[in-house]
């Protein structure tokens, strides 16, 4: 039997276990959000001697993982108008990551390759990394991105 005068203050307080309940669950997820803002990272990247003043630049950013497999944690397609051409890859978390990109002059969405598998279109890696009868190592390509982000200047070859 509770006594008349406890109902009133019970029926207040009613609701304070679902509020703390529900701060304890989001608590958690704020502050990660709250973290991931404060740790994400910026790439400014810079490509220069692009000869032909037309198409776009196809620009994969891999972490170690990915980069023989060419599975990219980011990339974009950024077009040409002048022989110097820059983009930014924003939100990144702090870590190793390598570049690989070629130009597309034909506007066909692919390398352009000669009959023995050798491209025929401009291409290049982070690091300036040159690659032998294959892309660059990622010992050669790969860059470190701080908390204060990063920037790469990039010669197309």
């Amino acid at each position: 039997m509770r006594l008349p005068i406890l109902s009133p203050m019970l029926a207040a307080l009613a609701p304070v276990p679902a509020l703390v309940l529900a701060w304890a669950l989001l608590a958690p997820q704020a502050a990660e959000a709250q973290t991931a803002v404060q740790t994400a990272a910026k790439l400014t990247l810079t490509v220069t001697d692009i000869a032909d003043m037309k198409g776009a630049l196809m620009i994969a950013l891999f972490d170690e993982a990915g980069y023989d497999k060419d599975t990219s944690v980011a990339a974009q397609i950024v077009p040409v108008g002048a022989a110097t051409a820059s983009t930014t890859f924003d939100g990144l978390k702090p870590g190793t990551y390598a570049i690989k990109m070629f130009h597309d002059v034909d506007g066909d969405g692919k390398m352009g390759m000669n009959p023995f598998g050798m491209p025929i279109e401009p291409y290049a890696f982070s690091n300036n990394a040159k690659g032998q009868f294959g892309p660059a190592t990622w010992k050669a390509a790969a860059f470190d991105v701080g908390a204060a982000g990063a920037s790469q200047s990039i010669k197309l070859n």
